[in-house]
């Protein structure tokens, strides 16, 4: 039975993968924080390790204990991280630091695995650069937010290193069941206002969770290393289109609002010093707008070619199917 170490498991994209690995037939490791929630962890045949990355030695630790018990990784998805943070300096902490903490563990120890997944994002690379239709491999990146400068960083040292097996995945922006931040736009349809960014309507793609992951299987199991791959479903939408979806399939009218970037940018300086106080992040933040007023949409040529994929899920059905979760789980 092939051995696999997910990070980050305890979060949305990370408990699909999960799911997928012990479906899949996979003995499942999952890594964790000690103050992880495992709500979404429940199978008993899930093994849990205890990380933290901010301890070198620590690291090591582990993974020369698990060698003592003859525990060796076939594969190693490294899916921790965050994606908002009250300081600049906490994305490059957490995303790029600790993702070279646990490089380090694995090399120092010979515990590299036989091919190691890392989760980066399309926003390593910034969005449709001026004179483009899409974002392409062969583009320099030139990433417009500290998480995505973080997440490239992280890249160029995983890249730089020999002999190490590794695919890294540049998803666009994952919605599915158990998503928050998409989800706050379900809330704001439901109560019929369906807010629009500015006074143009950038394209954008999108990923249904299970899409992404049923091509980070398939490159799990390919014999394919030391490539990168951008992945959307491939189609051209946008955010009215999207929220035009959502609205149908909560069978709600709307008040459509066009919120001028000038005002949004005020609203989040002020967004983020309440809930500073708190320790938290919102949704909506300065860093976030640098996003939401580009087009973000990709090439996923490689993709098909060397995966043969194709998105099981269109907008239309990743909606419905997200939709009906919230719905069954009371957040709508």
């Amino acid at each position: 039975m092939k051995k696999i170490l997910i990070t980050g498991a305890s979060g949305f994209i990370g408990s699909f993968m999960v799911e997928q690995a012990l479906n899949e037939g996979y003995e499942v490791y999952a890594g964790i924080r000690k103050t992880s929630n495992k709500k979404y962890l429940k199978d008993k045949r899930i093994k849990f390790i205890e990380f933290n990355f901010a301890d070198n030695k620590g690291l090591k630790k582990i993974f020369s204990d698990l060698k003592k018990q003859n525990i060796r990784f076939n594969y190693i998805i490294h899916n921790a991280g965050i994606t908002k943070a009250n300081k600049k300096q906490d994305y490059f902490t957490i995303n790029y630091q600790y993702t070279k903490n646990l490089i380090d563990a694995l090399i120092s120890t010979n515990s590299v695995p036989g091919k190691f997944l890392y989760m980066s994002s399309l926003a390593a690379y910034g969005p449709v650069q001026k004179g483009n239709n899409l974002i392409k491999l062969t583009d320099i990146p030139k990433p417009v937010t500290s998480y995505g400068e973080s997440k490239l960083k992280a890249e160029k040292y995983i890249t730089s290193q020999n002999n190490f097996p590794y695919i890294i995945i540049r998803p666009i922006g994952v919605y599915g069941p158990r998503e928050k931040d998409f989800y706050l736009y379900f809330k704001l349809i439901k109560k019929h206002l369906q807010p629009l960014i500015g006074f143009t309507t950038p394209n954008v793609s999108f990923i249904y969770v299970k899409d992404l992951v049923k091509i980070i299987f398939a490159a799990l199991e390919s014999n394919i290393t030391n490539k990168a791959y951008f992945v959307s479903d491939g189609v051209i939408s946008n955010s009215m289109i999207l929220g035009d979806t959502i609205k149908k399939h909560l069978n709600k009218k709307t008040i459509k609002i066009r919120i001028p970037i000038s005002l949004l940018k005020i609203a989040a300086f002020f967004l983020e010093l309440v809930f500073g106080l708190f320790g938290k992040t919102p949704t909506v933040n300065l860093e976030k707008i640098n996003e939401l007023k580009s087009s973000w949409v990709c090439d996923i040529k490689s993709l098909e070619h060397d995966f043969n994929f194709k998105a099981d899920y269109n907008l239309n059905k990743g909606i419905y199917e997200t939709a009906q979760w919230y719905k069954k789980e009371k957040w709508l």
